[in-house]
């Protein structure tokens, strides 16, 4: 199986009514673990390196030509995305690099700097061939447009798009980054009210503080790619403090790492096979 286009992904997904899920990777044993996740699902996948990864990492091609690898060699559709690119630079390299897709997360500037640099970004990725999505946002902080009471506004929504040409818009309907509580509260209405409004795919950022049925009440109102990063890499870190707490003396750190990679798999699997169940004619 060669490396999906994430266009393909986002586009089948929409207009099945489904949702896919994009996971972050962290190192390459999440990498692995998420296609291997895939491939229990017997579904795609979106492969999500971000801006802080690259930077984990000493820059962005070390940690993308393994991830890229990885997907290359997947027995299912597997794209591989870049995540919160706050840098135009590294939405370039990441382009040039073979991405599928690349989101330039500009929420922390102000509207025309975000609409001028977001359209300068697409038109860059457009011309070889590239999808990109972007972020919606006039709250600045860690958050940008997720932190906790932030809602985009359908309106601009729609002239933000038509302004900058992008194929997907993250929007902020309740979530938020980086939570270890499944318990935030997602404005289903405003949902189903964009992705009335609009004609590109929605994306949901902040997933991992989300409970299962509202991601699936979520994916019906409209939402197509699913964002989760979090709630993976916690179920990583337990697995491997559990096998240290009970093998105190222990030093190859392969026994224990692949326990993580292995933890992440099962419950990557279960949210594909989740989210791509889901109908948005389900309910209706």
């Amino acid at each position: 199986m060669t490396l999906a286009p994430t266009r393909e992904l986002m586009r089948d997904a929409a207009l099945d009514g489904s949702g896919i899920g994009a996971f972050n990777v962290i190192h390459l044993e999440t990498a692995e673990a998420l296609v291997a996740a895939a491939e229990q699902a017997g579904l795609p996948v979106i492969l999500q390196i971000s801006e802080n990864c690259a930077h984990y990492h000493g820059g962005l091609e070390p940690i993308a030509v393994g991830t890229l690898a990885v997907a290359r060699a997947a027995s299912v559709p597997v794209a591989v995305h870049l995540d919160h690119a706050e840098d135009e630079a590294l939405a370039y390299q990441a382009v040039d690099l073979g991405f599928g897709s690349v989101m330039y997360d500009g929420a922390h500037l102000d509207y025309d700097q975000n609409v001028a640099i977001t359209a300068r970004v697409a038109e860059y990725a457009h011309d070889r061939g590239v999808f990109v999505e972007a972020e919606l946002g006039k709250v600045g902080g860690k958050d940008g447009a997720h932190a906790p009471g932030v809602r985009t506004d359908p309106d601009e929504a729609v002239s933000f798009v038509t302004a900058t040409g992008v194929d997907a818009l993250a929007v902020a309907v309740g979530s938020s980054h980086a939570m270890t509580e499944r318990s935030a509260a997602l404005d289903l209405e405003l949902i189903a009210r964009l992705h009335a409004a609009l004609d590109v795919p929605l994306v949901l950022h902040g997933s991992s503080g989300v409970p299962d049925e509202l991601l699936v009440g979520a994916i019906r109102a409209g939402m197509t790619k699913i964002n989760v990063s979090t709630h993976l890499n916690g179920f990583f870190t337990t697995a491997i403090r559990r096998y240290l707490d009970e093998n105190p003396t222990v030093v190859d750190s392969r026994k224990y790492v692949s326990l993580g990679r292995a933890s992440v798999t099962g419950e990557a699997a279960r949210l594909i096979q989740m989210f791509a169940a889901i109908s948005g004619d389900e309910g209706a």
